[in-house]
């Protein structure tokens, strides 16, 4: 080759293009080989367990998403009411700010709208989290918080009433969720920790008490975080109001009996509890700084967490009718395990609002002063959010422990507060105040927490997880607000019916554990086949493949009837109707197989 010439000299005529078209081939069958061969660095379990991995942490996540998120949203609602009625009791910020505005009269029809809306939501939760989804309904929820919230920027009986109502009425539907939502996260991340099991490949139903150990840690990390909000609802008290507040000797000197000899809520407490007025500026930044963090948790709830179901399962549980869904929290109340446990849904209503106005204002307020409040309603937040994690112990002893624990504990604590009369204006009394509401605050973890890991064990079926959450939270926000309505009787009247309550849940509850022990079947009701419209996407993979005859159903039909037969009974059926659905599925496909004949011959 010439130094100076060129360096890619010319092929002889033809076999360039033959070498050309060979190297074309060649590369192509090289790069064929590398897209569809083998690699040789690729590890098929590897993959896969990179992929359940990324499952499980998008669980997890939800989880805490979720649980933060609530734990925020409701500080800000508990502080923003315990600032708002301690600002609107004070008789000379109602004069200067708002003159004949009438702030009592509005603060009192607040309470009884948050109590009273609440009393129709069995009839409409349901509904809302079939309708929206599990997330969804959890997210407005949250938004209707936010708009109490944002009504208090500007103080009226049109602005503060409606919002409280409408707050009021989001109880329910965002503790079923709630509880619906952590229940389904916690089979999620079985089924991805199983993956490999047969049963979760197919879709099928796991075996019974599999979700077990993954419900109760999941229910117990939710309330750890939960009772916090106690804890973060004080935060307004701590950095705002206690600045403006009078000490005890101002607020207590014509208070004469606390405790059990109390009547009502705080005789004789002083209408002046503060020394100068806050300014309208700084009550604005307060309430912003309540709002943004408001948004924050609606805000972690749409971002952070993810759906409780797939699309197609989010389908099927609507399309099962919606006088059914109507129906169906009704018809579960007849299980004597609901019967046997709403005496304890009824009195966990009785004793989160004991202890958050009848115990902090009779014995605490009337004790230790209103600047000391906050330290009473933390001790309690701190105590509950810490012993959750004691109800870990179901992992290893029988279920009915924590709830029995946390049972007794309270037995004593209302036996010896049926007793205790503390004096008025001594602070001397705070320690013992400190401890028993850390003690309440165990018991409350306990069976609170125990209550909703039972549910979610008794009740493992995805399809009904909304109805039962449905009527364990209306039970309780149904005693809250009974309990509101006899605020005004005597201290022994409101311990004599949490004792008396607290007793007969405990043996209704050995009752419901005895039956079970027996074998004794239970009614469950039959949750309708999804009814499908023949259209879209999702319709179009087999022909006519939602028909009532078709094999699939059939051996859908079979699966769900062996499953019910050995779970309980469904709707009064006997043991025996088995053999007529059968005769009548049997001839059902008989008279389609005729009519197909038929049909057949008039085509041919």
């Amino acid at each position: 080759m010439d130094p100076g010439g060129n360096a890619y000299e010319e092929a002889p005529d033809g076999q360039a293009a033959d070498f050309i078209n060979r190297s074309i081939q060649n590369g192509a069958e090289v790069q064929l080989h590398d897209f569809m061969g083998p690699q040789a660095d690729y590890n098929e379990e590897e993959e896969e367990r990179k992929y359940f991995r990324c499952k499980r942490f998008c669980v997890i996540r939800n989880l805490l998403a979720a649980s933060v998120g609530v734990m925020l949203a409701y500080a800000v609602f508990l502080g923003l009411l315990q600032m708002q009625l301690i600002l609107h009791y004070d008789e000379t910020y109602r004069e200067v700010k708002y003159s004949n505005l009438g702030l009592p009269v509005i603060d009192s029809r607040m309470l009884l709208g948050i109590s009273l809306t609440p009393i129709l939501a069995i009839v409409y939760t349901p509904i809302l989290i079939r309708f929206f989804g599990t997330k969804w309904t959890l997210y407005l929820a949250l938004g209707f918080y936010s708009l109490f919230v944002s009504a208090n920027y500007w103080e009226r009986y049109y602005t503060l009433v409606p919002m409280a109502g409408i707050a009021g009425a989001a109880v329910v539907p965002l503790w079923a969720s709630l509880g619906n939502y952590i229940t389904r996260m916690a089979q999620k991340y079985y089924e991805y920790v199983n993956h490999q099991e047969k049963h979760v490949q197919e879709q099928k139903r796991a075996p019974h008490g599999a979700y077990n150990s993954y419900i109760i840690s999941f229910q117990a990390v939710f309330y750890g975080f939960f009772y916090l909000s106690f804890v973060g609802a004080q935060f307004p008290m701590f950095f705002f109001l206690k600045w403006y507040l009078y000490d005890l000797n101002h607020t207590l000197y014509e208070v004469q009996q606390c405790g059990s000899g109390s009547h009502g809520t705080l005789q004789g407490f002083n209408t002046t509890v503060l020394q100068k007025l806050p300014r309208s500026n700084e009550l604005i930044k307060v309430e912003s700084c309540l709002m943004a963090t408001s948004f924050l948790s609606m805000l972690m709830v749409l971002s952070l967490c993810g759906s409780a179901y797939r699309p197609t399962e989010e389908i099927d549980l609507r399309s099962i009718g919606w006088g059914n869904i109507f129906q169906l929290p009704f018809k579960h109340l007849r299980d004597y395990r609901l019967h046997l446990l709403l005496l304890f849904f009824i009195y966990s209503g009785f004793e989160v609002f004991f202890i958050a106005t009848e115990f902090t204002l009779n014995y605490g307020v009337c004790s230790i002063g209103l600047e000391h409040m906050a330290y009473i309603l933390m001790a309690y937040g701190l105590s509950s959010a810490a012993c959750s994690t004691l109800t870990l112990s179901m992992l290893c002893l029988p279920r009915h422990v924590p709830l029995f624990v946390g049972a007794a504990v309270h037995v004593i604590l209302l036996i010896a507060l049926f007793f205790w009369e503390p004096k008025a204006r001594s602070l001397g009394e705070a320690p013992i105040l400190y401890l028993v509401a850390g003690l309440w605050g165990l018991g409350s973890a306990l069976i609170n927490t125990g209550l909703s890991a039972l549910l979610g064990m008794l009740y493992e079926d995805k399809q009904r997880q909304d109805f039962i959450f449905t009527i364990y939270h209306y039970f309780q926000a149904l005693a809250i607000c009974i309990a509101f309505q006899l605020a005004k009787t005597s201290m022994k009247v409101k311990l004599s019916i949490l004792l008396v309550t607290l007793i007969a849940a405990v043996f209704s509850y050995v009752l419901m554990e005895r039956k079970i022990s027996q074998l004794i079947r239970h009614r469950l009701p039959k949750i309708p086949k999804p009814r499908y419209k023949m259209r879209g996407y999702r319709y179009m993979e087999d022909e006519n493949s939602d028909e009532s005859g078709s094999e699939r159903e059939e051996e859908e039909e079979e699966e769900e009837e062996d499953h019910d037969l050995s779970e309980g009974e469904e709707d009064g059926e006997g043991p025996n109707d088995g053999d007529g659905r059968a005769c009548r599925r049997n001839r059902h496909v008989y008279e389609q197989a005729v009519e197909g004949e038929g049909g057949g011959d008039n085509v041919g």
